[in-house]
C-alpha cells in the first residue's frame, strides 16, 4: 500500500517534454500557489529556451537524469512524454523518488503496466494517469444529469467520433513520427490514442465493462500511415448498460478547432429522454454543448465552459490540489488506468479474432 503525506507548501515540480501537449498541460500550472516550477527538461534546445519564458527561474535540462543529479529537489513530474517512451521514463523518475503525473496513453501492454506499478509501489510515490476528458465541464454536467435520474432508467449511450484532415493547430512533425512508430506497434491513433478518452468516458460514467465487441478497420492514408478506421465498438458494463462508438475519418473535411480536428458526441437514452454533448475538442456542431431532453421539453446549456483546455487546467489543478489534501479520486489512479488500458486491448483482440465478445479482465 503506497503511503501518503499530503504536502503543506507549494509542491515543486519538474515538466518532463516540452512538446506541443505542453501547451495544454501548463494551464494547471499557472497562477496556481499549489506548485512552484523548478525544473524544465527537454532534449531539445529550442524547447528548453522557449518554454523558459513561462518560468524564468526554473532550470532547464537535456533529461531527467541530469536533473535528478543536480541537486535540485523535485517533488512531482509531469510527464508530457511520447507514448513509446512512457514505460521506461515513468520508471526511471519513480526510481528519483517523484511522484509522476503522466498522459495517456499509460503504455501498450500489460506487462510495462505492470513494471510501472511496481515501480510506484517500491518508490512508494504516486503514479497519475491524468484524464482530463473527466474535467471538462459538458461531461461532468452530462453525467450528473444521468445520476440525477432527470432522464429515467438508462437506455444505451452511443459515442460518436469523426476525425477530419483540415482545421486546428499546427502539430510538430515530430509528434506524427512517434504516432506513426506506435502504428507500428498496432496501436493506433484513432482507437488507441485519442480512443483513451472516450474509453475512459465510458469506465466512469457507467462502471466496469464484462464484454467487449469490435470490428477495427485499416485505412492507409500515406506511406507508414495507416488509421485504425472505420471502426465500431461495442461493449455491455456491469452494470446491463450497453454502449456503441463509431469513429471514422473525413480526410477533405474542414472543422473549426483551436486544437486537433476530431468531432465529439456523446448521447445517453434514458427512459424518459435523452442527454447528449454535442462537442468537445473541435467545434462541428453549433448548439449548446450540452442538451437534455425530458418530458417533451429540451434544455439547453449555454454558458458551460466548453473550452476543451479548460479541461486540461481543472485536471492539472484537482492533481495539484489533491497532493496537499489526499482527498478524493485521482482520475486515474496507476491501477485504474489499467482497466482503461485492458478495456482497449480487449476491443483490439476481439477484432483480430473476429468481433467476438471478451472480458477486458481476462486480456492478457
Amino acid at each position: 500500500m503506497v503511503s501518503f503525506v499530503p504536502y503543506d507548501r507549494p509542491v515543486r515540480a519538474a515538466f518532463i517534454g516540452l512538446g506541443r501537449i505542453y501547451d495544454l498541460n501548463v494551464r494547471g500550472y499557472r497562477d496556481n500557489p499549489d506548485v512552484e516550477v523548478v525544473a524544465l527538461v527537454d532534449p531539445s534546445r529550442e524547447r528548453r529556451e522557449q518554454r523558459q519564458a513561462d518560468w524564468p527561474t526554473a532550470r532547464t535540462f537535456a533529461s531527467a537524469a541530469e536533473l535528478a543529479s543536480s541537486g535540485i529537489e523535485v517533488d512531482v513530474a509531469e510527464v508530457l512524454l511520447p507514448i513509446p517512451l512512457h514505460a521506461d521514463g515513468v520508471v526511471e523518475m519513480l526510481g528519483f523518488g517523484w511522484h509522476v503525473n503522466m498522459q495517456k496513453p499509460m503504455c501498450n501492454d500489460l506487462l510495462d503496466a505492470d513494471r510501472m506499478l511496481d515501480a510506484a509501489k517500491a518508490s512508494d510515490r504516486i503514479l497519475r494517469v491524468m484524464e482530463n476528458y473527466l474535467f471538462y465541464e459538458p461531461l461532468r454536467k452530462l453525467k450528473q444529469t444521468v445520476e440525477s435520474g432527470d432522464i429515467g432508467e438508462v437506455c444505451g449511450y452511443h459515442m460518436k467520433m469523426v476525425g477530419t484532415g483540415r482545421g486546428g493547430w499546427d502539430v510538430p512533425w515530430s509528434s506524427f513520427e512517434w504516432q506513426m512508430e506506435q502504428m507500428k506497434r498496432g496501436r493506433g491513433i484513432e482507437v488507441f490514442d485519442d480512443g483513451w478518452h472516450k474509453l475512459s468516458t465510458a469506465l466512469w460514467l457507467f462502471g466496469p465493462v464484462r464484454e467487449v465487441r469490435a470490428w477495427i478497420g485499416n485505412l492507409a492514408v500515406g506511406p507508414g500511415v495507416d488509421l485504425d478506421t472505420p471502426s465500431t465498438i461495442i461493449w455491455e458494463h456491469d452494470n446491463g448498460v450497453r454502449g456503441v462508438w463509431d469513429i471514422t475519418i473525413a480526410m477533405d473535411m474542414y472543422l473549426r478547432s483551436d486544437y486537433y480536428t476530431n468531432d465529439e458526441r456523446w448521447e445517453v437514452t434514458g427512459s424518459k429522454g435523452f442527454a447528449r454533448v454535442n462537442r468537445c475538442t473541435g467545434r462541428g456542431i453549433q448548439q449548446p454543448s450540452l442538451e437534455v431532453y425530458a418530458d417533451g421539453e429540451m434544455r439547453a446549456y449555454h454558458a458551460l465552459d466548453d473550452d476543451w483546455a479548460s479541461s486540461f487546467r481543472d485536471s492539472g489543478r484537482h492533481w495539484l490540489r489533491w497532493l496537499h489534501t489526499g482527498d478524493g479520486p485521482l482520475l486515474w489512479s496507476g491501477e485504474e488506468a489499467v482497466d482503461v488500458l485492458r478495456f482497449a486491448l480487449a476491443a483490439y483482440a476481439s477484432s483480430a479474432a473476429g468481433g467476438v465478445g471478451l472480458n477486458p479482465r481476462h486480456v492478457t
